[in-house]
């Protein structure tokens, strides 16, 4: 063999190595893109459609490897073979999601109490992952790791606001995960819904034990109490998951079966929903949140169902029922609206997260 041609196999299998060692690129997928009929629902074609499946997300089998990158990513794994290095082939992957909020870049965060971490769905730091989903289990710089990670809010200076139910408190992480300190111990018993009005500088959490809404500034400190145990107007039993949005609180009242509203000052506002075994009642109720248009989303984890309510809490529609087809659920919990109006359920005891489009209209 020529020296010539020596030397210009050498510089391919470098630029070939280097290519290689470099790893693919990826991009998030949720398995709408491409989808011509995607769902809706009402599903009758009688009615005009209000909502649309928008996607689904598990965890890593989300990452799809850029197509111009897939003949690298087989070179790569073959050099892998011949080193005998085979790498960690198992996918991470959501167990029992609870909490969600998506910040104003589109990145979806996950509290997940089945693995005890904050899974990070971002098309960024996607590309360059190698193929690995963030997942967050302390907080990079914090010697204590999550044990009951329940809800999840965006707080002041680009923070994450994380509740630990069993922890008793709510931490603080910056948007790379580090561990920014935490706020509520020794005065939550047990925090899980959270929600910050932008507005004012004030931060919701639902202490569930304690049966009130505790309102914290954006340093932490307590600065009043929202609430006590009882049945009247008000009144809390058991509360969880929060929504601030549209200058009013959403608080789920669990044990009452009933969605309360509050003004930010803690006023009350109104009461809706009853407990039942109707479509449209409550049994138990988990996760809320709001639209653009005012329209309240309530998922129930025991009749599996994402219900719909308009502005003045009467009901509209229900998508779902229990199983892990497309439109069906199994326990869901958390639930948030994005800004385009993209509905993401914490689909629990199915493991994954659910994304419905709503398309607007009365």
């Amino acid at each position: 063999m020529g020296r010539s041609l020596k030397l210009i196999l050498f510089a391919i299998s470098m630029v070939l190595l280097l290519s290689a060692c470099a790893g693919p690129r990826y991009i998030l997928r949720t398995g709408a893109e491409n989808m011509v009929d995607a769902p809706v629902w009402p599903e009758s074609k009688r009615e005009t459609p209000r909502y649309r499946f928008a996607g689904v997300y598990y965890g890593e089998q989300n990452l799809e490897i850029v197509k111009d990158d897939k003949v690298r990513n087989g070179f790569m794994k073959a050099l892998y073979w011949l080193a005998g290095v085979y790498g960690d082939n198992s996918l991470r992957q959501l167990h029992a999601p609870q909490g969600i909020v998506v910040d104003e870049n589109g990145v979806l965060y996950v509290t997940d109490v089945g693995v005890s971490s904050l899974f990070v769905f971002d098309n960024t730091l996607a590309e360059n992952s190698g193929g690995h989903l963030p997942i967050w289990d302390r907080g990079a710089g914090s010697h204590e790791s999550f044990v009951s990670p329940v809800g999840v809010a965006l707080g002041p200076q680009q923070q994450l606001l994380v509740t630990d139910s069993e922890l008793g408190r709510v931490y603080r992480l910056d948007r790379d995960g580090n561990n920014l300190g935490s706020f509520g111990d020794g005065i939550l018993l047990r925090p899980t819904g959270i929600a910050r009005d932008s507005l004012r500088k004030e931060i919701y959490v639902s202490d569930t034990e304690a049966h009130d809404i505790k309102v914290f500034d954006d340093k932490g400190l307590l600065i009043r109490i929202v609430g006590s145990r009882g049945k009247e107007d008000g009144a809390l039993n058991y509360p969880v998951h929060l929504c601030f949005a549209h200058d009013k609180l959403y608080v789920v009242d669990s044990m009452n079966a009933r969605i309360q509203v509050f003004d930010p000052y803690g006023d009350h506002l109104l009461s809706f929903g009853s407990r039942g075994k109707q479509i449209g009642k409550f049994s138990r109720p988990k996760g809320v949140s709001v639209d653009s248009e005012g329209n309240i989303y309530v998922v129930d984890s025991y009749f599996d169902h994402l219900l719909v309510f308009n502005p003045a809490g009467e009901f509209l529609m229900a998508i779902g029922g229990t199983g892990d087809a497309i439109g069906s659920f199994y326990s869901p919990a958390g639930i948030w609206v994005d800004n385009r109006d993209q509905i993401y359920i914490a689909d629990m005891a199915n493991s994954r997260v659910v994304v419905l489009q709503f398309l607007g209209g009365d």
